[in-house]
């Protein structure tokens, strides 16, 4: 059943589960997956950690003591994803430790609702590290134009990141470069560059999602050919943006201080559209010193049946831009495109969070105690 996913990890990608839930560690199941499947990474968002707390399997005692103590919603869903984290972190610790701090990471994102303001998003990474108190975290930041200077002074405090809600092959070269600043205020402050790390988490489906309803609305032959091509092509000229950063003289001197990559993570690698396989996001997105985090239904369909042949992104960049400047001459513009991508992600997950403190306001209300 594994032998494909051990194919994958082989040929240099490092497989990152894209899901977190209390019962999953309790049970066992998340070491289940290391042990047997080479998962070596974990992350999470605000829509994932809604769906789990919400459906209460394994919270209710620690809801029950916080709604004891009359905590606020807030305070309540912080303590409560960032128990899940530490324990995800300490389960992945001894890959964190064999892998020198590459990988056994587990990643927590900052509140949504403050993606567009940099210094609340600072200082939420900042109070996020302090809480989980572990080395191999990850803090998730949205790569928003408020974004960018927050993952530069993050990272600048030696803090290590996740860049997430990336879909533009420009905003990704802005990230890479936000990562480097930090990287270089780091050492002006005398930081061990060695223990910084960060992904770059470059979203795929969305982007299918989104041009194949324009090309279906299209509705020509041309267009019909064109589906399915999109998301592919942006991600591999992604790849093509991480060779170009990653051996240039800036990097190079960084590289001298014992600086780390940021490697790009292949986000949203669920198929969307039923039609086309479903290992299509990871069969096709192979390549040396990359991240690729699956719903657990895609990591299952990788072991069963995943084609994994090699490197498939080396060799592709010509085509890549054929297919992009293929689209964008039948009217769709990838510019329009991308902005309407990044704005839906942070909505979505806005509206994951707050949904959350619904239910979690919910809950706390039916378990406090009444008063005498």
């Amino acid at each position: 059943m594994t032998d494909a996913l051990k194919r994958l990890s082989d040929e240099g990608v490092a497989i990152w589960l894209d899901d977190l839930s209390r019962k999953r560690i309790t049970s066992g199941n998340l070491a289940e997956l290391i042990d047997q499947q080479h998962v070596v990474g974990v992350t999470t968002n605000p829509s994932i950690f809604q769906k789990a707390i919400s459906s209460g399997d394994g919270y209710e005692q620690q809801l029950a003591d916080l709604a004891a103590r009359k905590v606020t919603v807030e305070e309540a869903i912080r303590m409560i994803t960032t128990v899940d984290v530490r324990d995800a972190a300490d389960i992945l610790r001894p890959v964190f430790d064999a892998t020198g701090g590459q990988d056994g990471r587990v990643s927590i994102e900052v509140d949504p609702r403050l993606a567009n303001n940099t210094r609340a998003t600072t200082a939420e990474a900042r109070q996020l590290a302090w809480l989980v108190d572990r080395p191999n975290t990850l803090i998730k930041i949205p790569a928003t134009r408020a974004g960018l200077p927050a993952i530069t002074e993050t990272i600048g405090l030696g803090i290590s990141v996740n860049v997430t809600l990336i879909f533009s092959l420009e905003r990704y070269r802005e990230v890479m470069d936000a990562y480097l600043a930090g990287l270089e205020k780091a050492k002006a402050a005398g930081l061990d560059l060695a223990k910084i790390h960060s992904v770059a988490s470059f979203f795929v489906s969305r982007v299918d999602t989104e041009i194949d309803k324009r090309l279906d609305a299209l509705g020509t032959a041309e267009a019909k050919d064109l589906k399915g091509k999109a998301a592919l092509a942006n991600a591999r000229l992604a790849y093509e943006a991480y060779e170009a950063i990653f051996s240039s003289d800036r990097w190079s001197a960084l590289d001298k201080a014992h600086a780390n990559k940021q490697r790009p993570l292949w986000a949203s690698t669920g198929v969307k559209d039923p039609s086309y396989k479903d290992t299509l996001y990871v069969d096709d997105l192979v390549a040396p010193g990359t991240v690729n985090t699956m719903p657990e239904a895609t990591l299952d369909a990788t072991a069963d049946h995943g084609q994994i042949t090699g490197n498939t992104i080396a060799g592709t960049y010509g085509q890549s831009r054929t297919d992009l400047d293929a689209i964008e001459k039948l009217g769709i513009a990838y510019d329009d495109v991308v902005r309407l991508l990044e704005d839906e992600g942070v909505e979505k997950f806005a509206a994951s969070w707050n949904d959350l403190l619904k239910s979690t306001e919910a809950e706390l209300k039916r378990l406090s105690p009444s008063e005498a």
